[in-house]
């Protein structure tokens, strides 16, 4: 059947697409929740935000695993491609896939939460494109007293924590490592763990996709040059750093622990 591997292929990035359109969707209406309303539901209850985050990445892998393997990051893709041997061919179209699913699941909750928004900007006088009022519910920012140098190095460690984390989660020849059908669920928790650890310094974004592609919507939305460029040109900070910390953190796992583990059988 000459026409299943471009078919296999179109599922793939529909699976890369659906499962950061999930993320992004989810992720994003929390965000929404803890930056729009006051009080927020979530200023004392931190943790709701970050757990919200982590079941949405497990919501993800759970519904897309199985066809695209659910990197839902380009970070991982890289990360992946340089170690897990994932084919090179793929990382544009997959990179490509997630960007959009992260446009749309941005889009999504524009649409379930512009009321809140508008209201939100005119109780507080902000405008979109002057103030950038509101961009706090779809991308990140540094958090106070954070310069654009200091959020590239965290998010360089950020990152690298969770790649590590995920090629040992996904880790075949780890005894230790959570079965298949509770992979996901750890993964979902390890993210929710950065974010409560550090996610104050920039909004741990540890994802390209998850900032650019909801930069891309926010852009076209009205926010325009508080999306991109950003202000001091802070786009390419959460875009660059974590490709970097994705490659450092599977190599630590790659190099430091991998040839250590029990014998391969």
């Amino acid at each position: 059947m000459p026409e299943l591997p471009a078919r296999v292929r179109l599922g793939e990035l529909i699976g890369e697409c659906l499962a950061t359109f999930i993320i992004l969707a989810l992720g994003d209406s929390v965000a929404a929740m803890y930056v729009l309303y006051d009080p927020s539901p979530y200023v004392n209850a931190y943790w709701g935000v970050c757990i919200a985050w982590g079941l949405a990445v497990t919501l993800a892998i759970y519904v897309t695993g199985a066809v695209s393997g659910t990197h839902a990051n380009p970070a991982v893709t890289l990360a992946l491609t340089v170690y897990r041997g994932f084919p090179r061919r793929k990382v544009l179209p997959y990179i490509a896939a997630q960007v959009l699913g992260a446009f749309l699941g941005a889009a999504l909750v524009y649409l379930l939460f512009e009321p809140v928004i508008d209201h939100y900007n005119l109780l507080h006088h902000f405008t979109r494109a002057g103030d950038g009022g509101a961009a706090g519910v779809f991308f990140t920012h540094p958090g106070e007293g954070i310069t654009r140098g200091h959020a590239f190095m965290d998010e360089i460690v950020l990152t690298g924590f969770l790649v590590l984390g995920v090629f040992a989660i996904t880790e075949q020849f780890n005894t230790l490592a959570p079965q298949a059908n509770t992979g996901a669920l750890m993964i979902g928790l390890l993210v929710a763990t950065i974010g409560a650890c550090a996610g104050y310094l920039e909004a741990w974004p540890i994802n390209p996709a998850r900032d650019f592609g909801p930069r891309l919507f926010c852009f076209v939305a009205g926010w325009g040059q508080q999306a991109l460029p950003a202000p001091g040109n802070y786009w390419w900070v959460p875009v660059a750093a974590p490709f970097i910390g994705g490659v450092a953190g599977g190599g630590l796992y790659q190099f430091a622990v991998r040839p250590f583990l029990p014998p391969r059988h």
